[in-house]
């Protein structure tokens, strides 16, 4: 299956009109925001526990990073409540799981083969966060020489100036909505830019924001 595999385009997808689509496993749904690959696959997508589900044990040969956006995640190393976010190496092994229920934003098979360290944050404690100009915070979650991922927070009303990434840029709206080239997206809303792109991002309620850069170029 193919869904904007194309590195080299922009996509756009309003993860909010998907249908949620049932995974091998019961229980377990998924959002497809991008896709290259079957049943194993290099991956974006929103994945949904119902309570009491759980996932087969499974090894992530190319790794996996996800951001917990409602309920409760589980797995052998801890209960990962709404806000954190998770970064398990290639190699990596685990038996997911969400006694409440869980939805989450989820990557596969994107990391690096450097990566040896798994990553676990709160996003929610503030010694995490740096105020930055025009009104923006940043926490910063993984920083290394192919990618950089942060959370950013922008206050109601910001109108920020253009930004180029010359590796390209991914952005995942968590919260509030975003103004893009006269567009506006909102909660839910994901948007892959390729290398050289560039943009200006404003906010009229305010917004929290996942941030992927580097990584496409």
């Amino acid at each position: 299956m193919q869904m904007n595999a194309d590195l080299s385009r922009p996509a756009t997808v309003d993860s909010a009109a998907l249908a949620w689509v049932a995974s091998p496993m019961a229980g377990v749904e998924r959002r497809m925001l991008e896709r290259d690959g079957d049943e194993v696959a290099r991956a974006t997508s929103l994945v949904r526990y119902a309570p009491g589900s759980a996932f087969s044990p499974h090894t992530h040969g190319a790794g996996e990073e996800f951001l917990v956006l409602e309920g409760v995640f589980s797995d052998e190393t801890g209960d990962f409540p709404a806000g954190f976010y998770v970064r398990n190496p290639p190699g990596s092994r685990h038996t997911p799981a969400s006694a409440p229920g869980a939805v989450i934003f989820v990557k596969l098979r994107q990391m690096a083969p450097e990566e040896t360290a798994s990553v676990r944050l709160d996003t929610r404690d503030p010694a995490l966060w740096r105020d930055l100009d025009q009104g923006r915070q940043e926490a910063v979650l993984f920083d290394a020489p192919w990618e950089r991922v942060v959370m950013l927070r922008l206050v109601p009303g910001h109108a920020g100036a253009a930004e180029t990434w010359p590796r390209g840029a991914e952005f995942f709206v968590v919260e509030g909505d975003v103004a893009i080239a006269g567009t506006t997206h909102r909660a839910g809303a994901w948007l892959r830019l390729p290398p050289g792109s560039s943009l200006t991002l404003a906010s009229q309620g305010g917004a929290l924001l996942y941030r992927k850069t580097g990584h496409l170029g």
